[in-house]
């Protein structure tokens, strides 16, 4: 209750004053659903505050916020030490919050039936560096010798980074010879048109498409799992759930339209809106905790080394 009373004391600041300056907010294409959004609902109760939400990949919507040109970045996968570094080095501290949970998915066509699942050795074999293997009889003993075509996140991409790190060991390790793009609607397009082909992007993308392609269940080593809300949450579907993320400029939080609209972003009222987009919404302690982090301005990133399966709750608590 505290939370809804503080944003609509917010909100009705901003509607009485006005904002004198744009909200924008930019960076993951994962990330964009959900502060689209979010940016939408907050729009209606706050009709004077102008607010832009675009996507450029984790990388690109963090370097803007490093150079003073975006509010708000959205992240899928947590901020780099250089990037911290490159933030510090403009006068630009970034508040990080955790907002939804998210499965990086792997998807084929939806008339491809050949397997039902991959293994992590299987997928490393497929995306690591000089791969060799180019058909689907190269993956698995058995399958037919279709050749084998590959979509992924670009490089700029918090997903692509996420992804490679998680099966590769290594960030940015993967072959070269796959179609990238930063949009997860074009990754969809390209696998929906190639009978063989197979990709990897944010769940709520695939939720959203879920008619044109189909998911694969990932074995990490306990077992064939499928990508889903409650797989998500309690990171059964290792290695491939993670945290997503908005950072905030902790200058731009001192002006009350950028605080409302990460109010209204934490608020509990609010969680369907997360829902509404197909990612995971963590427990109510976690958004607690966010706030608590972003009310007491606390700067930095508490989820650098942070692993499949570890606690985002003790992350953000700084345990």
């Amino acid at each position: 209750m505290r939370l809804a009373r503080a944003t609509s004391l917010l909100a009705a600041l901003l509607v009485g004053c006005g904002a004198a300056q744009g909200l924008r907010v930019d960076g993951s294409s994962t990330v964009y659903p959900v502060s689209l959004a979010m940016a939408e609902e907050f729009a209606i109760e706050n009709p004077r505050v102008r607010l832009s939400v675009a996507f450029s990949g984790t990388g690109g919507g963090i370097g803007k916020l490093c150079a003073g040109e975006v509010d708000v970045a959205n992240a899928s996968r947590a901020i780099r030490p250089e990037e911290l570094a490159a933030c510090a080095a403009n006068g630009i501290e970034v508040i990080e919050l955790p907002i939804a949970a998210d499965a990086v998915t792997v998807v084929v066509n939806a008339a491809n039936d050949l397997v039902r699942c991959l293994t992590v050795e299987e997928l490393r074999a497929i995306w690591e560096p000089g791969s060799r293997v180019d058909r689907w009889s190269d993956v698995r003993p058995g399958l037919p010798a279709e050749e084998l075509v590959l979509f992924g996140p670009g490089t700029d991409s918090g997903t692509f980074e996420y992804f490679t790190e998680a099966v590769m060991g290594e960030a940015g390790a993967t072959r070269t010879d796959f179609f990238p793009s930063e949009d997860d609607n074009v990754l969809v397009q390209g696998v929906r048109g190639e009978r063989f082909a197979l990709g990897y992007l944010g769940f709520a993308y695939y939720a959203e498409n879920s008619s044109l392609v189909r998911a694969l269940e990932v074995d990490g080593g306990q077992g064939c799992v499928a990508p889903n809300r409650e797989a998500i949450e309690s990171n059964a579907y290792a290695p491939l759930s993670r945290p997503l993320f908005i950072y905030v400029s902790a200058r731009s939080a001192a002006r009350p339209d950028v605080e409302a609209f990460v109010r209204f972003y934490l608020d509990p009222s609010h969680r369907e809106y997360i829902v509404g987009t197909g990612y995971a919404a963590y427990p109510d302690d976690v958004y607690e905790a966010a706030l608590e982090r972003f009310e007491a301005r606390v700067t930095g990133s508490a989820f650098l080394g942070f692993r499949p399966g570890d606690s985002v709750l003790d992350a953000v608590r700084g345990r």
